[in-house]
């Protein structure tokens, strides 16, 4: 790559000062230094002018953006795990290779959905605000004050057993779960024997003989509200349900009735249905105890997105060697 022109490489957000340094040593990479969300006609701009782009899961790359895209844009390598955000078919029509960065964000975002699996039921949040929003006024330890429920000994229902559901379930069994899981087949049985995992093929079924639902499935048009006024009904009234994944997998408004209503016990969201906007009726229920809210932390570690960079930036090397990047995303996969 020394002798030949640096490909010119337009990064949508702020990364990690030591992605950003390596980014400018091998390319000619324009930073985004304050970190404010890119425009349209700001995208528009970069599609028409950069070899490459490097957008996040906040950038709505779709078709009509692509078909504006300039003959040198030859690359658009995400930094994501997932790619829902890009018209992958309409890149691939208009000759562009696109990329994600896969398989670094598993364990910070299962260890997240731990967290949120024993934050819910044991009320966590409440307990922490207790101390923090009226100081002094804690009276001290009562037998019956601030009773959350066990999590040892509860089933857990997965639905998406892939990398980051699989993680979970690990997880999960370490804390004394039983494990239950919905996926589009059978995990391969030496992983089924280790996690002592039941299969279900009805979703519906699962759903009402759990104690706590995991979401961890991607975000395609196949899983737009897979979780539905009708199968949130079917869950049981002592229940909880975590969702790390994707905030539109869930109807949002049933959920938000549910939780009301006392048909679901509780909920750990930190994704959301049309973020960064956040349902004011879901902040209400998060005071009240319904809930608990994280603005889409799970894979928000140091380490993480410094992969998630090396990756990036390895996708880009690979592909301008003239060779295919290994995180190459193929067309028809949503």
């Amino acid at each position: 790559m020394t002798n030949r022109k640096k490909p010119k490489v337009y990064i949508t957000r702020k990364l990690p000062d030591a992605v950003e340094t390596r980014m400018r040593e091998l390319f000619d990479a324009e930073l985004n230094i304050d970190d404010s969300p890119r425009t349209q006609p700001e995208l528009v701009a970069a599609v028409k002018s950069a070899d490459v782009l490097v957008p996040t899961v906040t950038d709505r790359i779709d078709s009509a953006l692509i078909e504006q895209a300039g003959p040198q844009l030859k690359l658009i390598a995400s930094f994501s795990n997932g790619f829902d955000h890009i018209d992958v078919d309409a890149a691939a029509k208009k000759g562009i290779t696109v990329t994600n960065t896969p398989n670094v964000l598993t364990e910070d975002t299962a260890d997240m959905t731990m967290a949120l699996i024993l934050a819910v039921p044991r009320r966590l949040a409440e307990g922490s605000r207790v101390l923090t929003d009226k100081p002094g006024e804690w009276p001290g330890w009562s037998p019956t004050w601030m009773l959350g429920r066990r999590i040892w000994g509860k089933r857990i229902g997965i639905v998406g057993m892939g990398r980051i559901g699989t993680a979970v379930a690990r997880r999960a069994k370490a804390f004394g779960l039983s494990i239950h899981y919905h996926n589009r087949k059978k995990v391969n049985p030496a992983t089924e024997d280790e996690l002592e995992a039941t299969y279900w093929d009805s979703l519906d079924q699962m759903l009402a003989r759990v104690d706590i639902v995991s979401v961890n499935c991607p975000s395609t048009p196949a899983t737009f509200h897979l979780l539905s006024a009708r199968r949130l009904a079917l869950m049981q009234p002592t229940s909880y349900i975590v969702n790390t994944a994707r905030g539109d997998i869930i109807d949002e408004s049933a959920l938000i009735q549910c939780l009301r209503d006392g048909r679901i016990a509780g909920a750990g969201l930190d994704v959301f249905e049309n973020e960064p906007a956040v349902n004011p009726k879901l902040l209400k229920l998060a005071k009240d105890g319904k809930a608990v809210l994280l603005p889409h932390m799970g894979s928000a570690t140091m380490e993480g997105r410094i992969d998630m960079g090396d990756k990036v930036i390895v996708n880009i090397r690979t592909f301008f060697d003239g060779h295919r990047p290994p995180n190459r995303v193929l067309p028809g996969r949503t």
